[in-house]
Order: C-alpha cells, then structure tokens, then sequence
C-alpha cells in the first residue's frame, strides 16, 4: 500500500459509522508558547482540583509541565515547520544525480527528479540550515543511471501503481553499483558521520522508496527471480549497508514491513524483523490504517497474546534508543483513504504507533491536523521515544478492534478471538478478573474509516453490573511505577451517561468519587490518588463504580507521575 499518491487519487471509501454515541472531542487548541527541540508542553496541566477531583469535556491530553521530548525523537517532514516543532528536512537525492557517469565520483552540483518532485543540487540542499533526513531514490528507470542498467545487462520490473518501471536492485551487478554510491556518499563525503544528518531511508527502493513486493513478485511472475536467489541476496544486504556505515548504521532505516505480501509465501513473512535483527531501524508507511496489519509485529517486537492483547518486547535492540522507529502520518485525507471524523482517525493513529512504541513520526502540518488537534499533537511529541522509566504517563486505550488482515490468515500461535485485537496499551494494562470483567460496546462503533480493510472498532469498554462486573481493574508497568517520585494522578475518558458515581480503589485507599451527570457526553476525569498509590510494590488500580451505580463505560485510562 502506498503512503503519497501523486497520480490521481483513489475514489474516496465509504466510511460507515455505527452506534450512537457523540463524536470524541479535542479540548480547545493550545496556544503556541516555544519552538525550540526541547520545549515542554504547550498547554497547562489539568490538575485534580482542591477536592480531588476535575472533570472536563472531551479528551485531555495534557501533561506536567516537566515533560520534556526523548533525545532521539521527533516530527520530520519535507520542509521543516518551527511553529509546529517539525525540525527536521528532507534532503532527496535520485542516484542518477549524484553518478550520472561510472567514474565512482559523487555529482554535487546536478539535480534531479523522482515522484514529481524536483531535486535541487546536493550541494545547495546540504547548505540548509537545521537537520535533515535523507531518501536515495535508486530503483526506478528514471532514477538509476543508465549505464547501470547497460554495464549489469539487467532488465526493468513493474509498472508500480506510478507507473514507474524498477532495475533488479537484488541483481549482484546492480547492488554492487549501487552499494558503491551508498559508500561515495556517506562515507567519502561524510553524511554519515554528519551530526545534522538524522536518518536515511534505506534501500531506495522501490515506488517512493518503500520496500513494497510489487516489483519482486513481477519478476518472479516473469521466471526471473525464484526464493532461493532473493534470499540469498536479502540476507546480506543489510549487513553490507550496515558494514559502510559503521558506527553510524544506526541511522539506516528499512522501509519494508512485516508480513509484506511477497510472493514466497511464509518465506517473506518476517523479513524485516531479519533487518532489524541486522542493526537497521524500521519504518511502517500505513499506520493511520490504524487497526490493519500491524497488530503481530515482530520487527517491533509486538505481539499478539492469547487473550488478545498486545505486548511489546522492550528488550530488543530495536528499542534501545538509539536506532530508528518511525512511521508516516499524513494521509488521513488523501493517498486514495478519507475519513469522515478526521479527531478519530489522527486519535487512533497516533495511539497505534505509539503502542508500537515509535520515536520519529513523519508529518504534513496542514494533511494531519497539526493545528486543529495542536494539544494532542503535543501530547504526542512529547510521547514519542519515551521508556518506562522516563515517560510522564502509562494508559490503555480500551477497545475491541479487529485485524482484518488475519481474518483468514494462519496466526503463529494462539489468538482465541482472532482477529479481534483487545485495546492498545503503554505500560499500563487493563486486567479482567472476578467481579472486573470488562465488556464490549455498541456505543461507539466505527466501520472502515480510513479505509475499508480497516475493520470494526469498538471504542470504550463497559462495566455489567447485571452480571456482577463493577469495575475495570489495571495493572502498572513495575518499571514505570518503580520512576513514580511524588503523588500519582489517573486521568479517566468515560461517557457520562447513566447515574451514579465512581471512584479509584488502590491499595493506599479509595480516592473521591466522580459523579456522573447524564451529558451523553465524553468527558475526562483528573483523579488524584493516594500517596503511595503507585510505586514499586503498588501496582494495581481498580475503577469501582458505587452501590447502584449505572454501567460505565471507559474509553481511556491514562496514569501521570507529575513530578517526572
């Protein structure tokens, strides 16, 4: 699937929007008060009040204003924007500017031209000030030099869906030619070593540089290709990329994907967790498809239980800070997807990739949404690379979604819903148990936004108390809890319906009860809990509803250390 269209846009899907309840609402937009890489949080911290306890309408993604972004972490785009925080640039180059003729010497003075864009000279492109990324487009027709194609005597794939024509990049001449540009442009020239330089996509290929099958299952169509030679080739590139850049490999970034549609069957189904595994970062193009395909994601250690929850393995090196995890938000609205409830579709997105714990987020300023959701925005920046023990928040995002790409996929294990996937959690997860049992809802039901593969979601879980369930219990990551200096506060998502009241039940005491209304609205309650709520031996908290209390219906739950 393709990220940027640039030829004519798909007709816009069908958004189908069961249930009833209001549209989720953002607070108000923030106010825009820095626009350096370290600036904390744009809008005040909603605080539990002198009594307690503070409800506000919609969502509130504030945080303390201690809350500063991760090291290696952040917005990039094409061009930077300081008033969105997005600090880093794009530098393109297409391997036809840089070698236009075989003489090994790196073109700094030529432009170029891929997916209609139009490449300024290299050296004029480096004398930006700020950071930058880097793309080297290499695969299409257009952008190989022509003595590649004539030296290696190889034949071109495709069309891709641009209708672009693709060199064999697995072709031993090919890559050779091609490894030796990577090397004459961050090694010789110094890119890679350059501090400016933050990542660069690799390996060029294919339509937008995204390691997309389409051209690979063309050649094994034609009888030019079979498993044997593709793998053989695969399992040595990342390592030679990896062996150029040297200290610095951890700025390569692989654009393929986990079970990516290839043509050998189970053979490709992990390729990228391989690429990971040989020191790259990764990078997912489709994530505003929120709930598709990205549920079992072994290149980011994500799993899918048997209860239906995730699980992140934090433990790989993937996620220990130094490498690249990113993914792609602007196509909310274009790239041939639409959505009706635009909040809903940057909302989910976001908690997605967060889920999969990303550290750098690819953004269009105006195509996400970055001013009408400014405090969510933030909220995620801030968010993005964060660990356990340095995150301002835990929560859990409760829902039912399903991952229609594994309606009728064999899963590698056991899934006793497949394939319905049981909320998205960081750190902090929601636990049933006797009496706390949390159940699906119909009162707010989204069908196909985005697009149609995305699937059904239920969003918010809800208490029964008819049969005994009365609460929602969770349980805090052991390391987030253990960084918990001064007092907790638990911010709760719920729909104010019904009568009756809840309150938070830790083993330091209960706290003050929030009264519902009946608004029919969502609303978020500002909890503070005891002292000693939270910490290294206090790990569990339980959402009671009182004596004769309605059901309850819980949308997110977000655990905040104020003093992080």
């Amino acid at each position: 699937m393709k990220r940027r269209g640039t030829s004519a846009a798909a007709a816009a899907l069908a958004i189908v929007l069961a249930g009833c309840a209001p549209a989720a609402e953002p607070l108000p937009t923030g106010a825009r008060l820095h626009t350096t890489p370290d600036a904390g949080p744009r809008a005040a911290f909603v605080e539990p009040g002198p009594r307690g306890v503070t409800v506000v309408d919609g969502d509130d993604w504030t945080l303390p204003a201690s809350a500063l972004p991760a090291a290696n972490s952040g917005f990039f785009s094409e061009e930077t924007s300081e008033d969105d925080l997005v600090l880093v640039h794009s530098v393109d180059v297409t391997w036809a500017q840089l070698q236009p003729v075989e003489s090994g010497v790196v073109d700094r003075t030529a432009t170029g031209e891929a997916q209609g864009m139009e490449l300024a000279r290299l050296d004029e492109q480096l004398a930006e000030p700020g950071d930058f990324w880097m793309r080297l487009f290499a695969s299409a027709e257009g952008w190989a030099p022509a003595w590649v194609a004539e030296d290696c005597g190889v034949t071109t794939y495709g069309p891709d869906e641009d209708g672009q024509e693709h060199l064999p990049i697995w072709d031993e001449c090919v890559w050779g030619h091609l490894l030796n540009a990577y090397e004459r442009l961050f090694v010789d020239e110094g890119l890679a070593a350059d501090p400016r330089l933050r990542f660069v996509y690799v390996p060029g290929a294919f339509d937008w540089a995204e390691f997309d099958y389409d051209i690979v299952s063309d050649a094994v169509a034609a009888g030019d290709l079979d498993a044997d030679a593709y793998l053989a080739w695969y399992s040595q590139a990342w390592p030679d990329l990896a062996d150029l850049f040297g200290d610095h490999a951890n700025k390569l970034v692989f654009t393929g994907e986990d079970y990516p549609w290839g043509p050998f069957g189970a053979a490709d189904d992990l390729l990228a967790a391989d690429a990971v595994d040989a020191g790259l970062g990764i990078r997912n193009g489709i994530t505003e498809v929120s709930n598709f395909h990205l549920s079992e994601a072994p290149s980011y250690g994500s799993h899918v239980q048997s209860d239906g929850h995730l699980v992140v393995d934090e433990s790989l090196p993937i996620h220990a800070g130094d490498r690249i995890v990113a993914t792609e938000h602007e196509c909310f609205d274009d790239c041939g997807y639409a959505t009706t409830d635009p909040y809903y579709a940057v909302r989910q997105a976001n908690l997605k990739a967060l889920q999969l714990r990303m550290n750098w987020m690819y953004v269009v300023p105006d195509d996400a949404y970055l001013t009408e959701y400014a405090e969510h925005w933030d909220w995620v920046r801030l968010s993005l690379g964060q660990t356990a023990e340095t995150s301002s928040d835990a929560w859990a995002a409760l829902r039912d979604a399903e991952d229609t790409f594994w309606i009728d996929e064999d899963f590698p294990g056991e899934w006793d819903a497949q394939p319905w996937v049981r909320n998205l959690e960081r750190w902090l997860v929601q636990v049933d148990e006797t009496g706390s049992v949390a159940h699906r809802t119909d009162v707010d039901v989204h069908t196909g936004d985005v697009e149609a593969e995305n699937g059904t979601a239920h969003e918010g879980l809800s208490t029964d108390v008819g049969g005994g369930d009365t609460g929602f219990v969770f349980s805090v990551d052991e390391r987030f809890a253990g960084a918990v200096e001064g007092g907790a506060v638990l911010k709760v998502t719920f729909l104010d319906e019904g009568t009756g009241s809840f309150r938070v039940e830790t083993d330091a005491g209960d706290t003050v009860a929030v009264e519902r209304t009946g608004s029919g609205r969502w609303r978020t309650a500002t909890i503070a809990l005891p002292a000693g709520a939270v910490g290294a031996e206090a790990t569990r908290l339980r959402i009671a509803l009182d004596d004769a209390a309605d059901d309850l219906v819980v949308r997110f739950v977000r655990l905040i250390d104020p003093s992080s």
